[in-house]
C-alpha cells in the first residue's frame, strides 16, 4: 500500500493560497520539475477538499484549467464534501466523510500513493493519524496574507522527520514523514 501524502506549494511566509483563495501567484513557479514529476508518477489517486476542488486554479485561463496538476496527472479523484454537485464529474467521486474517502482513494491507488490536496483535508488526516508524509514545494515569494499551510491554533504538535530536500529551478521541495 502506498502512502497518504499531503502535496502542496507554499510561499516562503507559509501561505498555500493568497487572499480570498487566490492561487494565481503559483503560475510563475509551475512548469517542468523532475521532483514534482516523480511525485505525480507515484500518485495513484487524489483525496481532495471541496474548496480545493472548486476553488481558484493557478492555470486559470489556460488549456490546463481544472485539471489536476495542470493536466500533468490523470487518475481517480475523491472529493470530500457534504454537498456534492447535482451533475456527475468524470473521474471524480464525491464522498461524505474522511474515513470512507481515504479508504476509497487507497483502494483506487493500489500500491501507489494517495495525494492529499487541501489544507483542511490534510489537517483532518493528521488529526485522525492517517497522514504519512508531507511534500511541500516552497516558492521564493512572500504573499503576506492568505490561506496558511496549517492554521489551527488548537491543534496538537506534530512531529515530523525530514526525508529530503530537493532543489529545482522554481522551488525548493521539502519531504517529511509524519511521526505517529
Amino acid at each position: 500500500m502506498g502512502k497518504l501524502q499531503y502535496q502542496c506549494m507554499m510561499s516562503l511566509d507559509g501561505f498555500i493560497a493568497g487572499p480570498g483563495g487566490d492561487m494565481s501567484w503559483m503560475a510563475d513557479y509551475l512548469g517542468p520539475d523532475p521532483a514534482v514529476d516523480e511525485v505525480m508518477r507515484r500518485t495513484g489517486a487524489l483525496l481532495v477538499g471541496r474548496r480545493t476542488f472548486g476553488g481558484d486554479d493557478p492555470h486559470k485561463g489556460t488549456e490546463q484549467e481544472g485539471e489536476p496538476y495542470g493536466g500533468g496527472w490523470d487518475g481517480p479523484q475523491f472529493v470530500l464534501t457534504h454537498s456534492p454537485p447535482d451533475a456527475a464529474v468524470p473521474g471524480v467521486t464525491f464522498v461524505g466523510d474522511l474515513e470512507s474517502g481515504v479508504a476509497a482513494a487507497r483502494a483506487a491507488a493500489g500500491d501507489r500513493d494517495v495525494g492529499v490536496l487541501g489544507a483542511q483535508v490534510a489537517a483532518q488526516c493528521i488529526a485522525a493519524g492517517l497522514l504519512d508524509e508531507v511534500f511541500v514545494s516552497v516558492a521564493p515569494v512572500m504573499l503576506g496574507d492568505g490561506v496558511r499551510l496549517f492554521d489551527d491554533p488548537d491543534a496538537a504538535a506534530v512531529k515530523l522527520e525530514r526525508l529530503g530536500v530537493v532543489e529545482s529551478p522554481a522551488a525548493t521541495h521539502l519531504i517529511f514523514r509524519v511521526v505517529h
